[in-house]
């Protein structure tokens, strides 16, 4: 288990790799472009290489790449369903000639049309993704909180579309906050292995590429994406002893996409604080 958190790749993603060390991270999560617009400029070949070379330097484990926000493979839009395709290709292109673990999306909103309405065309869109991207990276659903119309808060959501895109490089990223808020109790052990269970029943326990740790400024069922420092929400230091606890999580990087104690997003008080839970599970 390597314990790592979202950090900036401002000035170049080959600086991504000492503000991960900055804080303690053993696994770093990165934007490749701004995360808020369609924009997408590939590195330059010297700055992959800059990575590249880094990344080994420092022992650099896991490196996933979180997508644009913008991106909604079940908008009504036709357009926007086909910009959302193009700029994951380009994110698992990018992370294919880096080397990376994979990429984390956000599945979207059915914007009321209702989840069945919009899984084949969501369904279409990952499959001609992987279709069109090179060998090598995970793309990653993301679960989600349940706020609005989201796609993919319940687990059922993610293995219809797992089972119907058929394609090992899919795999599911784990928010604890998104789930928690779901309704899926992390607070206790038997909270946690009735959420493995369900999981594994819908989707596959061996599909789990990722982890987002985060604690919840909300209650349990809330279905309100509002992450918090690990310890000051409503999961818990426990809650998270009894997630990392769980042998189902025992090889899969976690990755920090918390406010920070600061308030400048992840930082390594929130690191250590994993890492001891991590000693004191055992692991």
């Amino acid at each position: 288990m390597q314990i790592g958190a979202h950090v900036s790749s401002a000035g170049g993603i080959s600086k991504s790799i000492d503000r991960g060390l900055e804080i303690g991270c053993e696994a770093i999560q990165i934007f490749g472009s701004s995360a808020r617009t369609w924009a997408f400029k590939h590195p330059a070949e010297k700055e992959v290489a800059a990575f590249k070379e880094r990344r080994a330097e420092a022992g650099m484990g896991a490196v996933f790449f979180h997508a644009i926000y913008l991106i909604n493979l079940g908008s009504p839009n036709p357009e926007l369903v086909e910009k959302g395709v193009q700029s994951l290709i380009n994110y698992m292109t990018l992370a294919a000639n880096i080397e990376a673990d994979g990429v984390i999306f956000h599945p979207g909103s059915h914007k009321g049309q209702g989840y069945d309405q919009v899984a084949g065309q969501a369904v279409e869109a990952i499959k001609r993704v992987l279709d069109n991207s090179p060998e090598g990276p995970y793309l990653c659903l993301e679960n989600m909180a349940g706020m609005g119309q989201h796609i993919g808060a319940k687990f059922e959501e993610l293995g219809g579309i797992l089972q119907a895109v058929d394609n090992p490089r899919l795999r599911i990223c784990l928010d604890t906050q998104h789930s928690f808020a779901a309704g899926y109790d992390l607070t206790t052990i038997d909270g946690v292995e009735a959420m493995i269970a369900q999981f594994d029943e819908a989707i596959g326990a061996d599909k789990l590429a990722a982890v987002h740790a985060n604690d919840s400024k909300q209650l349990c069922g809330s279905g309100v994406d509002r992450h918090d420092n690990i310890g000051e929400g409503y999961i818990g230091e426990q809650g998270f002893a009894c997630i990392m606890g769980n042998p189902a999580f025992k090889d899969v990087p976690f990755f920090l996409e918390v406010p920070g104690f600061e308030g400048d997003g992840p930082d390594q008080q929130n690191i250590d604080i994993l890492k001891r839970i991590r000693q004191e599970v055992g692991l």
